[in-house]
């Protein structure tokens, strides 16, 4: 699962390292949460959805799968949020929301964050740009 920050070097292509790592993976096996569509929308309404970059965005989303936000999901972020707080680890509400789809889900969390890496359990993050 591809967090936002993710998909924004791969829409800006400002990352060679996620551009190398993305044309090596099937884009059967990528997938974002329908939380990082919302992000990517908001970042287009706020930025008056500039035509270059609208068309980006488009184009990727008709080649990635984008995940609803199931009960499920929500069950799990109950269980993620509330392990973060307990163990001091706080993540903005978008980033634990989408944490906790990867998890219910049993994706690994593709993303530059450094924060994702430290919720506890066992969560899979890789960060493309290393």
């Amino acid at each position: 699962m591809l967090d936002t920050n993710t998909v924004s070097h791969i829409v800006r292509g400002s990352q060679p390292r996620i551009q190398k790592r993305l044309l090596r993976t099937p884009m059967a096996d990528l997938c974002i949460s329908a939380v990082t569509e919302g992000e990517l929308q908001y970042g287009l309404a706020k930025r008056g959805h500039p035509r270059e970059l609208s068309h980006r965005v488009s184009q990727f989303l008709l080649r990635v799968e984008t995940l609803p936000w199931s009960s499920e999901v929500a069950q799990t972020y109950g269980i993620v949020r509330a392990e973060a707080e307990a163990s001091g680890v706080v993540l903005g509400s978008l980033d634990m929301m989408i944490a906790a789809h990867a998890h219910a889900i049993g994706a690994t969390l593709v993303s530059g964050d450094g924060a994702f890496g430290r919720l506890p359990g066992k969560r899979l993050v890789q960060d493309w740009t290393r």
